[in-house]
């Protein structure tokens, strides 16, 4: 049974735990279930795409790409259709240019093939590689607290304000009181150092949700609705409808590039952030087995496109089954299984409230601040592109917009201040594509 799992999972052992790891992978599920509801949301907007066939789609495309993950990868990543580019697919190309939600998957189809021979060629390692250690170290920090943002939106401790934007959202009542509950509770496992302290606070604060109403709603937080067993709804609807006759269109073009150029540098901030948290990341910020990450990536968004949903991706929620000790595809295969079970009991597991998941990514993302130390704030060449990539990413609601105006700013200060032999041919190519990325997308 050991030799099974270290050659399908990569699994040892003497360094890892099946328990441990099968836990992760639950809290990794938890973290990121809310796509299973959210996606088939956001699709509704398309009159003609059934809600219920959406369903099944993202639930079918976690697990084959999470499944790719565990034996092929061999990491504890899990993968789903990505949150902005479903909004993208949904709201820009379907409704703000007209197009078909056929044409749209024939996007994503096309680039998900790009994406694998980017994978094969290894020119995707390359763009890694080139990023430096500065970079690196912001971009796992400003993940950290972009997720930590996440949680308290999702748990309304923040909130919209039209006067700054943001405000703190009413703490005595509510989702943001359960939220709140939520934190120290797991934080009380965590300084008892508990094991599973962040999927027990998820449990825990989820069954405190019976009892504590939504002030919008008047009904508990936590609902148990529906049929125990829930039969999925089929994918035919959607299933392999792509549109071909506009695929040498400017417009396809247009739309394959922004579906390209968002998945690669949120996958690559996601990767490098949660690879930091695993210990994957070696001295010289290279990461171990990113390449089979990259193609599992890549295989993922192919195959999303075939069941009918928006651009698949690695989940920086991922980070909440490392947090948990998740080492091996062990914990993506335990991921992946969730996702199955989901499709028959989806009311129980959708059950599970955004307050309640809202804890675990607050304080998996104070866990991924640790890089931050590593930065030289002192060195202003370095730390300045570092706060840029962290800030942006936070205000602007993404990884890749961090990533993209850090890379430039690290460049520019770089080249005017005299050290452009320190800057890489790669940096200073994405950079160039990265400016007129901006001009002109």
């Amino acid at each position: 049974m050991t030799n099974f799992l270290n050659k399908a999972f990569g699994f040892n052992p003497e360094k890892n735990s099946v328990r441990i790891e099968l836990a992760a992978g639950f809290s990794t599920f938890l973290t990121m279930a809310y796509i299973l509801a959210v996606n088939p949301m956001i699709f509704s907007a398309i009159p003609d795409m059934p809600r219920g066939a959406v369903f099944t789609a993202t639930a079918l495309a976690a697990l084959v790409s999470t499944l790719v993950m565990a034996f092929y990868a061999k990491k504890p990543f899990a993968l789903a259709p990505g949150m902005g580019l479903n909004a993208f697919f949904v709201y820009t190309v379907c409704i703000g240019m007209h197009q078909t939600w056929q044409f749209a998957l024939t996007a994503v189809l096309i680039e998900g093939i790009i994406f694998i021979i980017l994978s094969a060629t290894k020119v995707r390692t390359l763009i890694v590689d080139s990023i430096p250690t500065s970079l690196k170290n912001a971009i796992g920090a400003g993940i950290g607290l972009f997720i930590a943002f996440i949680g308290l939106q999702g748990s309304k401790i923040v909130v919209h304000s039209d006067a700054t934007l943001v405000t703190l959202g009413n703490m005595a009542q509510g989702p943001a009181l359960l939220a709140f509950i939520g934190i120290i509770i797991t934080g009380i496992l965590l300084v008892m150092k508990v094991r599973g302290s962040i999927l027990l606070g998820i449990l825990a604060t989820t069954l405190i949700g019976l009892f504590i109403k939504d002030p919008e709603t008047g009904k508990a937080i936590t609902q148990f609705n529906g049929s125990i067993i829930s039969k999925p709804e089929s994918i035919e609807p959607i299933f392999f409808k792509f549109e071909w006759s506009k695929i040498l269109t400017l417009d396809m073009l247009i739309v394959v590039f922004t579906f390209l150029f968002n998945d690669i540098f949120n996958t690559i901030g996601t990767v490098i952030g949660v690879s930091h948290r695993a210990g994957f990341v070696d001295k010289n910020g290279k990461i171990d087995g990113i390449d089979e990450v990259f193609m599992a990536d890549a295989v993922g968004t192919v195959f999303g496109a075939v069941v009918g949903t928006s651009t698949t991706t690695t989940y920086v929620e991922s980070a909440a089954g490392v947090a948990e000790g998740g080492r091996t595809g062990l914990t993506a295969f335990s991921t992946a299984i969730f996702f199955a079970i989901a499709l028959l009991f989806s009311s129980i597991f959708l059950a599970v409230p955004a307050a309640a998941t809202a804890p675990a990514l607050i304080i998996v993302g104070m866990m991924m601040m640790e890089p931050i130390i590593k930065i030289d704030w002192s060195d202003f060449r370095a730390s300045i592109p570092a706060f840029v990539t962290i800030i942006t990413m936070i205000c602007t609601y993404s990884i890749a917009d961090g990533i993209l105006l850090g890379s430039i700013s690290y460049v520019l200060i770089y080249a005017l201040t005299g050290k452009y032999k320190e800057i890489s041919i790669t940096m200073w190519i994405l950079s160039i594509l990265f400016i007129l990325k901006y001009i002109f997308i």
